[in-house]
């Protein structure tokens, strides 16, 4: 079993929200996506979808765009984005979801070795202009980091490999500690899935290895419209 992560990927089927006008990066990236995802991944293997998935605003629109991914091969695991305004209620998505679609929201899942947890996160201190409102948000998403973590502890057995699906990046431009980061070492977190950042202006690396932690930047549009394959 092999594990990919993409992010990001805005999909908009019944939704007039075309990518392009962000740039050449854009144009044709859906059918980039899934041909270096049909070359790369087998059925047995995980694809990790790091949120922003449809730009629809109802359930019903985005399982169209979601029975897209539903043809193509691997196990996907999914969590929320900031864009996903479609996604309330995490009973109503995972009973809508096709099979092998797995969503995770605050909790965690188990795969052959591999324990997956995922949740939304938010902006953090150091970010460009990082409000009061916003650190209300990232204590509250920090709490609700660690209740996925606390899941994943108690799913872990001696051996396993541990992995953080997440949307919005876990610390700022200088990599400096946060709450998150903070969380993801007091637990043992192997690596860590991200996205969110888009643009020829972002100052990120597609892998930052910190405190003993590998951190995956996968937002598409970062990594040439190819999925990333995690090394564990």
């Amino acid at each position: 079993m092999k594990i990919f992560a993409i992010s990001d990927l805005h999909l908009s089927t019944n939704t007039n929200k075309p990518m392009d006008i962000f740039g050449g990066n854009w144009v044709g990236y859906i059918d980039k996506i899934f041909a270096d995802w049909q070359s790369k991944v087998c059925d047995d293997d995980l694809v990790l979808i790091g949120g922003d998935i449809s730009w629809a605003m109802n359930l019903e629109d985005a399982i169209i765009d979601i029975e897209r991914l539903s043809r193509l091969k691997g196990k996907k695991i999914l969590i929320k984005g900031n864009h996903d305004y479609w996604w309330n209620g995490i009973g109503k998505v995972r009973d809508a979801l096709p099979e092998n679609f797995f969503a995770l929201q605050n909790d965690s899942i188990r795969f052959d070795g591999v324990v997956i947890c995922g949740s939304r996160c938010w902006t953090v201190p150091g970010c460009p202009d990082f409000s009061e409102k916003d650190n209300k948000i990232y204590l509250r998403e920090n709490e609700r980091l660690k209740l996925s973590l606390s899941v994943a502890s108690k799913l872990r057995q001696d051996g396993d490999k541990l992995i953080a699906l997440i949307h919005y990046p876990p610390f700022n431009v200088r990599r400096e500690n946060t709450l998150f980061t903070d969380a993801f070492e007091n637990y043992g977190v192997n690596s860590v899935i991200y996205g969110h950042l888009h643009g020829k202006s972002v100052r990120a690396d597609k892998l930052v290895v910190k405190n003993g932690i590998n951190y995956y930047l996968t937002s598409c549009d970062q990594v040439d419209n190819k999925l990333t394959e995690i090394i564990l």
